[in-house]
């Protein structure tokens, strides 16, 4: 009877879980869009109050396939991987670490937001914190739906030049923070307690069912350390896109202050992927520089969202660290883009 109650709880787990990733691939077959559909100029007249009501509703009405998967891969990560081949081959001491994370990237997730509990069990799982950190940049910038509808709606040498930059950001990241002080310590307490975790489990492998269920509690986990903070940030964006005057921005939007600025907005200003390269199309089609372009496409992984979101699991100083590195680099290669191009 106690096998046929695991086998069926084996199973159903097994049916949820494939229910999740068959949405996502559905929902990628169908074309059905996973962000949200609201333009800033549908924010206006709107009650004070309900802006980020709308915002909120609008933005999981779409996203949350997109979220369930990446908080279910998460816990499958962080119980199913072997602890030992994370540490060995994604340590911060080795190439092969920093490699596979821009590898797997960005076939795992296509939204910034998605990218922070990949990370976290990543990271968790003992991970070196330069591949969890180049793991984290790389695909919100660099997805593959981002580079097919990049190279679609824009042109194609924008979406050669986004995957470039988009490499060398995540890199230079990855490597800096590995080597500050408190990148080190958020490495060495992960690694520790993955440590800990792994000879922990290894007296009494548990069942598959068990585990299934251990890698889904994880998941809530995660949601539960990460979403309050996450929603906070969209409120916070929800009134920053509800005021600001799009029309006015694009006008400003060339030349050394237009990169500046667009590299500002893009960052700070939270725009779900793909709704970026969208708002960025009738920017540039408004005047905006190559140059300005590339740097708002560039903006992604340093959004406040989900900034506030990865402080809860890697602490201010690796957050502010990375955000720098990638603010610089989406300036400098909207400079170096602009220049080439033509079109600063």
């Amino acid at each position: 009877m106690a096998d046929k109650k695991r086998a069926a709880r084996t199973t159903i787990l097994l049916g949820f879980i494939s229910a999740v990733f068959g949405a996502l691939v559905y929902s990628r077959v169908m074309a059905y869009s996973l962000a949200p559909t609201m333009r800033p100029a549908d924010f206006h007249g709107l009650p004070i109050w309900y802006i980020p009501v709308a915002y909120l509703i609008d933005y999981f009405s779409h996203a949350y396939i997109c979220l369930i998967f990446a908080f279910v891969t998460a816990g499958l990560i962080y119980e199913f991987i072997p602890k030992e081949s994370i540490t060995r081959y994604m340590s911060g001491r080795r190439v092969t670490g920093y490699v596979l994370a821009l590898g797997i990237a960005p076939f795992l997730t296509v939204c910034s937001c998605t990218m922070v509990p990949l990370f976290a069990g990543i990271l968790f799982s003992g991970a070196g914190i330069g591949p969890a950190i180049t793991f984290l940049l790389m695909a919100p910038s660099s997805n593959i739906l981002a580079i097919l509808i990049t190279g679609e709606l824009l042109w194609w040498g924008l979406a050669g030049v986004r995957i470039l930059a988009s490499v060398v950001v995540a890199l230079t990241a990855g490597i800096v923070v590995s080597r500050t002080p408190w990148g080190k310590a958020i490495e060495d307490e992960n690694q520790t307690s993955s440590s800990a975790a792994k000879a922990a489990v290894s007296v009494v492998k548990p069942p598959l069912d068990e585990r299934l269920l251990a890698s889904l509690k994880f998941g809530v986990y995660l949601a539960k350390q990460i979403l309050p903070y996450f929603i906070l940030g969209l409120v916070a964006i929800s009134y920053v896109e509800a005021y600001l005057p799009e029309h006015v921005v694009g006008n400003y939007l060339t030349g050394f202050l237009g990169v500046l600025i667009a590299s500002v907005l893009g960052g700070p200003l939270y725009t779900p992927t793909l709704v970026e390269i969208v708002i960025g199309r009738g920017l540039w089609q408004l005047g905006m520089s190559k140059g300005a372009l590339l740097a708002w496409l560039m903006g992604q992984p340093y959004d406040v969202a989900n900034a506030v979101a990865v402080s809860r699991i890697a602490r201010w100083k690796v957050v502010l660290t990375y955000m720098v590195i990638a603010w610089i680099g989406s300036v400098a290669f909207g400079l170096l883009y602009g220049a080439l191009s033509g079109s600063l």
